[in-house]
C-alpha cells in the first residue's frame, strides 16, 4: 500500500535543547526532518529556557566527563556556523567538604579522563580568587578551566534556525497523541493535532513529558520524575559589580557541602548573580504549582560565608524564575532505543536530572547517530551508552549504583 500524507527519514518530537539539537544534527546529515512541539517554540514549560545554564566538565562519574569535552566543542561549531554566541567561558569551580566522596570522585575522573584540575585548600582558593570565594578550614576547592555560561533560549532558538537552514521542517503547537508502528510500509506513523506524519525512524525528546508520553505509545514505564526548581538572582552590593562578573577570573561554581548550591557570574542581568539550590518539588508538568521554591535562609548564609560581603542578601533573592527538571533515581540520562515492536525505529531522550542541557549538541549527535546508524559514533564512546540503558531499571529499579553516595 502506498503512502499518503507527509513523509519524512526522521521525526522528532519535543523542540527543546535535545530535539532541537537532534533535528540540527539530522538535516545537517541530508536527512528529510520534521521538528514538532506541543507548545510555542521556546515557550518556558519545560527545561530549556531561561537565562544561563552551567557548563563544566567535571562529574564523579568519568563517563560524563568525555561527553561535555565533546559538548564544548559542538557548541562553539555551531556558535561559528550561526555566527553569534550562546557559550561564554570561564573557570569552573567546586568546593566541599575535603572528605566528601563526590567531590572526591570528581577530582578521581577528572584525572582518569585527562581533565586538568587543581585541588586547592582554603588558603589557596582566598588568593586564587582574591578573597571573592572563601571556603572553611576543612573544605577543598576543585579549579577547571573547562567552565562558562550557556544562554539556554537562544541556545535552542539557534540550532532550530540551523536545523531549518539545513531543510528541516519545524511545526509548534502540534501534540503528539500517538505513535504506530507502520506495519505495512516500515517505520513509523505519528498521531498529532496536526494530522498524521510517516517517519522512517523517530526520536522522542519531551522532557518532563517523557513518561507520560512513553508510557501510552509503548507501555514502558520509564522512571522519570518532574521536578519544579526555583533559581534565584541576588544583588551585587553596589561598587562591586565587576568583580563577580564573567570575563574576571570568577567562575561558574557549586558547593557539595550543605546546602546544596549552584550558580554563575553576573551576565545576564546587569549588577545580579545567580545563586540557587539544588533540587525542587516534584510534579505533573500539566498541573504544576509554580511555587515560591524553597526557603532561602540557608541559602542566606552560604552567600555571606563564601562570597565575603560581596552580594546583598537581605530581603532575600530581587528575581526568582521558575524551571523543571526531570529526574531519574542514578540521575543518569535515558538515550536508547524503545524497543517492543518499535524495534530501533524510536529512539527515546529524558531523564537528563538538571545537568543535561550543558551536553546539548553532545546528545543530539547521539540521537542523531542512534537514529540514522543504529549506534553511536565519534567521540563519545559507545560505552557509554551501557549507563543510559532503558533496561537498567528492569536489573534494578535505582538504576546504575553510585559508590559516591
Amino acid at each position: 500500500m502506498g503512502l499518503s500524507g507527509e513523509q519524512y527519514d526522521v521525526i522528532v518530537i519535543g523542540a527543546g535543547i535535545m530535539g532541537s539539537s537532534a533535528a540540527y544534527e539530522l538535516a545537517k546529515r541530508g536527512q528529510r526532518v520534521l521538528l514538532l512541539e506541543q507548545f510555542d517554540f521556546l515557550h518556558h514549560r519545560g527545561s530549556s529556557h531561561g537565562e544561563s545554564r552551567t557548563m563544566r566538565a567535571t562529574y564523579p562519574d568519568g563517563y560524563y566527563c568525555p561527553m561535555a569535552v565533546e559538548a564544548s566543542r559542538l557548541w562553539e561549531e555551531a556558535e561559528s556556523e550561526i555566527g553569534y554566541r550562546v557559550y561564554f567561558k570561564c573557570p569552573n569551580f567546586d568546593m566541599g567538604p575535603a572528605e566528601n566522596k563526590s567531590l572526591r570522585a570528581i577530582i578521581s575522573s577528572c584525572r582518569e579522563r585527562s581533565i586538568d584540575c587543581r585541588v586547592l585548600d582554603h588558603r589557596q582558593v582566598d588568593e586564587e580568587f582574591d578573597g571573592r570565594i572563601r571556603i572553611p578550614e576543612d573544605w577543598i576547592g576543585v579549579c577547571t578551566e573547562l567552565g562558562g555560561v550557556i544562554k539556554p533560549t537562544k541556545a535552542v532558538s539557534m540550532f532550530q534556525t540551523l536545523a531549518f537552514r539545513n531543510g528541516a521542517v519545524l511545526r509548534d503547537r502540534t501534540e503528539v497523541n500517538e505513535i504506530v508502528k507502520d506495519d505495512v510500509n516500515g517505520g513509523v506513523l505519528v498521531v498529532g493535532e496536526g494530522g498524521k506524519f510517516w517517519g522512517r525512524k523517530c526520536v522522542v525528546t519531551v522532557g518532563a513529558w517523557t513518561e507520560k508520553l512513553v508510557k501510552r505509545v509503548s507501555g514502558i514505564e520509564l522512571p522519570v520524575q518532574p521536578v519544579e526548581t526555583t533559581v534565584c538572582y541576588w544583588r551585587v552590593k553596589e561598587g562591586q559589580e565587576g568583580k563577580l562578573a564573567i570575563g574576571g577570573g570568577f567562575p561558574t561554581f557549586a558547593s557539595y557541602g550543605r546546602p546544596g548550591v549552584y550558580g554563575t557570574p553576573e551576565l545576564e542581568f546587569p549588577g545580579l548573580i545567580k545563586v540557587t539550590l539544588t533540587g525542587g518539588y516534584p510534579c505533573d508538568p500539566d498541573k504544576r504549582p509554580w511555587g515560591p521554591g524553597k526557603p532561602t535562609e540557608e541559602m542566606e548564609e552560604w552567600i555571606e560565608a563564601t562570597f565575603g560581603g560581596l552580594v546583598e542578601t537581605g530581603g532575600g533573592p530581587v528575581s526568582k524564575q521558575s524551571c523543571m527538571c526531570c529526574m531519574t533515581p542514578d540521575k543518569d540520562y535515558v538515550i536508547d532505543f524503545l524497543g517492543g515492536e518499535f524495534g530501533e525505529d524510536v529512539v527515546g531522550g529524558g531523564g537528563f536530572s538538571g545537568h543535561g542541557f550543558k551536553m546539548g549538541p553532545a546528545v543530539g549527535k547521539m540521537l542523531a547517530d542512534l537514529a540514522v546508524e543504529g549506534e553511536v559514533k565519534g567521540a563519545v564512546e559507545e560505552e557509554t551508552l551501557r549507563y543510559f540503558r532503558i533496561q537498567r531499571f528492569v536489573e534494578n529499579p535505582l538504576g546504575n549504583p553510585k559508590d559516591f553516595l
